[in-house]
């Protein structure tokens, strides 16, 4: 008569150790986010968005231009709300690109820059100031704060950007035959306390794209969208994810097209 006592008393616990598991992480991740919305105000970004319109009306390079006749899909100089609806389908390059990607082409054909030496080192190291690319970046983000994301998929270059980018989300290789899904395909999964959004599901997908660029507490650095795929690729023991590559962009595309909808919030700011 004392066994099924017993059981029945650490069934128990055992439930009331769960639900007690489940409340803390819960509270953790309310308190991370107050954290986040505390940090929110101040953001260290805002300085990069102030240097990043200057080198955007900067006449710089062999040419001595500016990039304010630099076409990002909305038509020359026109940058509110560009960033939301890129990546897409270039005429000119005959290229679907993402944001990085057509300004380095402007960077090239406009000021005349060397295309290797722009792409060389596009990401800050600890301790470094941001590179011209991040601080650019930053502010043409900025032109898009509550604009809501819309990616289009009407040119055949674009559904296949789509199509790759989705493979490659899927993929697995490297030495822990790992892969984005791994991470990033199911719900409520975490590392620690850092919560893993479902970027297969357009509520994940919307938290996560919107939210880069972002002021990285933790490395006192801004960080880009492309940096957090190259970061991702490293963590997976991938080879590394060549700047503003085709496997870049079409990851990029399919990751923002399954956030279609949400209002952009970057420049943010993140642990």
């Amino acid at each position: 008569m004392k066994r099924p006592r017993l059981a029945a008393s650490l069934a128990g616990c055992a439930v009331a150790m769960l639900a007690t598991g489940a409340q803390a992480q819960g509270n953790a991740a309310d308190e991370i986010a107050k954290y986040r919305q505390m940090l929110q105000d101040g953001n260290p970004a805002e300085l990069l968005i102030i240097r990043g319109e200057e080198l955007w009306k900067q006449k710089r390079g062999p040419k001595g231009a500016s990039l304010e006749q630099c076409d990002l899909g909305l038509g020359a100089g026109v940058v509110k709300g560009a960033y939301a609806q890129l990546p897409r389908h270039f005429a000119d390059t005959n290229q679907v690109m993402d944001f990085e990607a057509r300004l380095v082409h402007c960077m090239v054909t406009l000021q005349g820059f060397d295309r290797a030496a722009v792409t060389k080192s596009p990401f800050s190291g600890a301790g470094q100031r941001a590179t011209d690319i991040e601080s650019i970046t930053t502010f043409v983000v900025e032109q898009s704060r509550g604009v809501p994301v819309k990616i289009s998929q009407s040119h055949p270059m674009e559904r296949a950007a789509f199509e790759r980018g989705r493979q490659l989300f899927y993929m697995r290789g490297g030495p822990y035959d790992f892969s984005c899904a791994t991470c990033h395909a199911g719900d409520n999964t975490r590392i620690r306390l850092q919560d893993l959004p479902n970027l297969t599901k357009q509520a994940g997908a919307q938290l996560a794209y919107t939210g880069w660029p972002a002021y990285r507490v933790s490395q006192g650095e801004l960080r880009t969208f492309q940096w957090r795929l190259n970061d991702c690729f490293r963590q997976q023991r991938f080879p590394e994810l060549k700047f503003t590559s085709d496997a870049s962009i079409a990851l990029t595309a399919f990751l923002a097209r399954n956030a279609n909808g949400a209002e952009f919030k970057a420049p943010t700011i993140k642990r």
